[in-house]
């Protein structure tokens, strides 16, 4: 059967595969550390399988849910946003319900991208972002940062990338690699910037934003100048922040017209999200999700330290950076001992993230994410949710490979 180009072309996500081969070494009795996906080992808290619990017996909650979502849960969603933000959206935004942030940021490119537009990607970014730009025959534009910067990318480079063709550019803080987000100082200077460049729409994807777990916490851009909200899209969900990763309900909080655009696509792709869930999730109260977080925070905090004092104890302190937030730290391979069974010469610019990943795994069994997937050469993502003893130990490997 011949399979369209559009599909052809787009790549295996790197994150799955490796898991899925870790997955496989395990069914075969092999030992593996598998740190590549961000699935927290907590159960959902109390309150809300309480509240899917008490939905089981409505039958509304089995049959299908308006195609934007349950009028309360979307006025909820709005109001949690224009609170933990301390931001008015209400007079332009509205909300859209889809399964999973992954959806609703699908549903934003389908709707935005037309042939030939850019969009600009900070590096480190998620891995389906110019994937999905592609699919949609936008033109994905990287812009590209480093462990120096703790994984800022410069505004400079940023202002240099835009263009006439420039639609949109896409900010993920916290973010997924870095397990970083960006400081208020650079907040305030990006916002400066997109106020000379009114006609580039800003999609901020704010999944992890509960998940910072030192301190200041973050904020956006939008928050110091005002206007810049009326052409911003917010995506967010409750997969990182309740535990929920394979409930797939998703956010995109954007202005109405936008809005108005995408629930028509989803009415004619998926129509709308699980009917159960998004009952469930009327009768939860959001403000409980701080306290939900609390100890899982502190899990993160404490596999944080673990990265921080094997690499200072084992000299690879130019490898090691302050995550705040999120699920991850990003390995940088290039100042370690490691890279030189792989660099050719001192010249070399290679990207050597998969074949150091896959190394890593069949003689260490120890599996983590390729960096260049993320926009970042010779480095990979490693998840901090595992259990303490399990990292360390995970940790103990990555370093003596580092070393060799």
């Amino acid at each position: 059967m011949k399979i369209s180009k559009r599909v052809s072309t787009i790549s295996e996500s790197i994150t799955l595969k490796l898991n899925a081969q870790a997955v496989a070494m395990e069914k075969e009795g092999k030992q593996v550390w598998n740190l590549t996906a961000g699935q927290l080992p907590f159960r959902p808290g109390h309150e809300f399988t309480e509240a899917l619990r008490t939905e089981l017996v409505f039958l509304n909650s089995f049959q299908y849910s308006p195609v934007a979502g349950f009028k309360t849960l979307r006025e909820k969603v709005l109001t949690y946003f224009e609170e933990s933000r301390d931001v008015k959206a209400s007079d332009t935004h509205s909300v859209l319900v889809s399964n999973g942030g992954k959806h609703s940021l699908a549903n934003v490119f389908a709707s935005i991208i037309d042939k030939d537009d850019e969009v600009i990607i900070p590096a480190p970014y998620w891995v389906s972002y110019p994937e999905m730009v592609s699919f949609y025959d936008g033109k994905p534009v990287t812009v590209a940062s480093n462990i120096y910067d703790e994984f800022h990318p410069s505004l400079e480079d940023i202002e240099s990338a835009i263009n006439k063709n420039t639609k949109a550019i896409i900010i993920n803080s916290p973010n997924n690699p870095s397990g970083v987000h960006y400081s208020e100082k650079w907040m305030r200077d990006f916002a400066s910037l997109m106020l000379k460049y009114p006609d580039i729409i800003i999609i901020s994807d704010e999944i992890y934003y509960e998940l910072s777990y030192f301190d200041p916490k973050p904020t956006y851009f939008y928050q110091y100048e005002k206007e810049l909200i009326e052409r911003t899209i917010i995506i967010d969900g409750v997969s990182k922040n309740m535990a929920l990763t394979g409930l797939r309900i998703g956010f995109c909080i954007a202005p109405n017209d936008l809005i108005s655009a995408m629930s028509r696509l989803q009415g004619q792709t998926t129509s709308g999200a699980n009917s159960l869930i998004q009952k469930a999730l009327e009768g939860y109260n959001f403000n409980l999700i701080g306290d939900y977080l609390e100890p899982i925070k502190a899990h993160l905090r404490e596999n944080s330290r673990t990265v921080q004092d094997k690499f200072r104890e084992n000299k690879l302190a130019q490898c090691w950076y302050q995550t705040k937030s999120a699920f991850y730290f990003l390995v940088d391979f290039s100042g370690a001992p490691i890279m030189d069974k792989y660099l050719t010469s001192p010249d070399d610019k290679t990207d050597y993230s998969t074949q150091i990943c896959s190394d890593l795994l069949e003689k260490h069994g120890v599996a983590i994410v390729p960096g260049g997937d993320f926009g970042i050469p010779n480095s990979a993502r490693i998840s901090l949710v595992p259990t303490k003893d399990f990292f360390a130990e995970a940790i103990g490997k990555i370093v003596e490979f580092m070393k060799s």
